[in-house]
């Protein structure tokens, strides 16, 4: 059953934010609900080389692989409204934030630092957090990026202490909200 209907309007739901923000499962509770098409950019590109995010890395090194996530937004250029699903290094290039704010609706999911590096830490699965000082280079990272993020959304939910579902639940409802206006506003502050 759909929380809301998001399929009235043109625009799609794109999901952005740190590492441990809850990117992937947010959108698979955004799916459940709205039943609309998933794509994830760090999927396309790992299906693309056939090797998981830490090979292509290891691999290819950092700009192929973001060459190949500028790539894949391009590769989901269509009208139909879906859900994005991004890495957190998204917004590390302008053409990929140019092309995620022409597709839909940018929603930041973001937390607590704490909170999103353990959750990070728990998958030995993030190639930039494999050095000396996993918390040092994670701090780095989220301070490089959280203008980024804050330049690039539409809308700004703090996931610290909700469920992924509640996650889903209120960016439907800041959806709803945010198409209510008829232009774009600034960020719609943080849930609390």
């Amino acid at each position: 059953m759909r929380y809301c209907d998001v399929t009235s309007r043109a625009q799609s739901i794109v999901l952005i934010g740190m590492m441990g923000a809850g990117k992937s499962s947010v959108g698979c509770c955004l799916q459940r609900r709205t039943a609309l098409a998933l794509f994830d950019t760090d999927e396309i590109v790992a299906s693309k080389f056939e090797m998981s995010i830490p090979e292509i890395f290891a691999k290819h090194g950092e700009e192929e692989f973001r060459n190949s996530e500028t790539e894949a937004l391009r590769s989901l250029a269509t009208t139909e409204q879906v859900i994005i699903v991004t890495g957190g290094g998204i917004v590390l290039r302008p053409e990929s934030v140019e092309i995620l704010k022409r597709r839909g609706v940018v929603v930041w999911l973001d937390g607590e630092e704490e909170t999103l590096f353990k959750r990070a830490s728990r998958s030995g699965n993030r190639p930039l957090l494999q050095g000396d000082n996993p918390r040092q280079a994670f701090a780095q990272m989220l301070k490089t990026r959280l203008p980024l993020y804050a330049k690039t959304a539409h809308l700004r939910i703090d996931t610290s202490a909700l469920t992924d579902e509640e996650v889903a639940m209120a960016i439907l409802t800041k959806f709803r909200r945010f198409h209510g206006s008829q232009q774009p506003g600034p960020p719609i502050p943080a849930t609390a």
